[in-house]
């Protein structure tokens, strides 16, 4: 059986000289396909006192087809919103993904608002990726009695297609990291290494929006059902905490996500990996692979020093049919909350799956 590859392209982006939008980095990007074929980087830029927002640039490439930088061309949103501003002048729209979801013939953008309540998943829709119209914060169902309104969220990416949810429905797929109190990597470190994980406070979420016709996201989202745990920590290089990363990709396997893992250091640091977990097509609330070890873990300079040291976070994933490799994906992921870099990995053509 063969194994995923991946090879360091170098950075792709780093903070502009003498911006004061990108003072304190730039990180964890949206990459998405526009209307034209060009591939289009959405980063976290982050201004004094952590005040972000999520701009627009345009990614370049060399003859042989990889990417060596960007041309930025605006900011796609900016704290507006009264969910992603707080009191004392502060506020975020962060970390974004992005997907165009077909059913709806729009690119969903999904981001961190950071309100006065804490962090929370905002979405947003475009048709061209230039014009951003919000739809407000992602409401939920409970799920035996757990409430998602009221707790912290990051880390949100959209399925592209229709899924089918466990109530035999059609509907749009989501998967999000809820933070619930006392499960932050900080607080979890401090727990013995043999702690029992809990099934429904420390894992990645599946959650699905029911299509009950086809304009019906237009302008206001629907509440997200049918939530469920997938994945929990299991091994040691995500002992302390897992999340999403890119959004699902299909692949000859299965539907294909690169999310991370933090585990500890010496002393009370932290280290944030990248790991491969594939989902299975038709029911993606089913692991049919996942990484044993990082793929990817902060090992150069620019991984290692930085806003938040030890820190590689994958979040955008661009597929290289347009040079004629199916099975090659950029990844596009921060270092260190400073910089972005760039990856490529090569799935195998057969994999051992569950």
């Amino acid at each position: 059986m063969g194994s995923f590859r991946l090879k360091r392209l170098g950075v792709i982006m780093e903070p502009e000289a003498g911006n004061p939008l990108e003072i304190e980095g730039v990180l964890n990007p949206a990459v998405v396909r526009g209307p034209n074929g060009d591939l289009y980087l959405f980063a976290r830029m982050v201004a004094k006192n952590n005040y972000s927002r999520i701009g627009i640039a345009k990614v370049k490439f060399n003859k042989a087809g990889d990417p060596v930088g960007v041309e930025r061309s605006g900011i796609a949103l900016e704290p507006e919103a009264d969910y992603e501003k707080r009191p004392d002048g502060g506020g975020g729209c962060e970390d974004p993904r992005i997907t165009y979801v077909e059913p709806l013939k729009h690119y969903i953008m999904s981001y961190t608002a950071f309100s006065p309540d804490g962090p929370r998943i905002a979405l947003a829709q475009s048709t061209d990726l230039l014009h951003w119209e919000r739809l407000g914060l992602a409401t939920y169902s409970p799920y035996e009695n757990i409430e998602f309104n009221g707790i912290n969220n990051k880390d949100a990416c959209m399925f592209p297609t229709v899924i089918q949810s466990p109530h035999g429905q059609q509907a749009m797929a989501m998967l999000h990291r809820p933070l619930f109190p006392g499960t932050r990597p900080e607080e979890t470190i401090r727990y013995p290494l043999d702690r029992e994980i809990r099934e429904h406070h420390e894992c990645i979420w599946i959650s699905y929006s029911h299509l009950q016709s086809a304009n019906h996201l237009y302008r206001h989202l629907p509440k997200f059902v049918s939530n469920r745990p997938l994945a929990t920590p299991v091994a040691g290089w995500e002992r302390l905490k897992i999340g999403a990363g890119t959004p699902p990709i299909l692949t000859r396997h299965g539907w294909m996500i690169l999310y991370h893992g933090v585990h500890q250091l010496e002393g009370d640091k932290l280290s944030y990996s990248a790991g491969v977990m594939i989902l299975a097509e038709k029911e993606p609330s089913k692991i049919l692979y996942r990484s044993a070890q990082p793929i990817l873990s902060p090992t150069l300079p620019e991984e290692k020093i930085g806003a938040i040291a030890n820190v590689v976070f994958p979040t955008g994933i661009d597929c290289r049919h347009d040079i004629g490799q199916p099975d090659a994906f950029d990844v596009y992921y921060g270092m260190a909350d400073n910089r972005i870099g760039v990856a490529r990995l090569e799935i195998p053509k057969k994999l051992r799956l569950k």
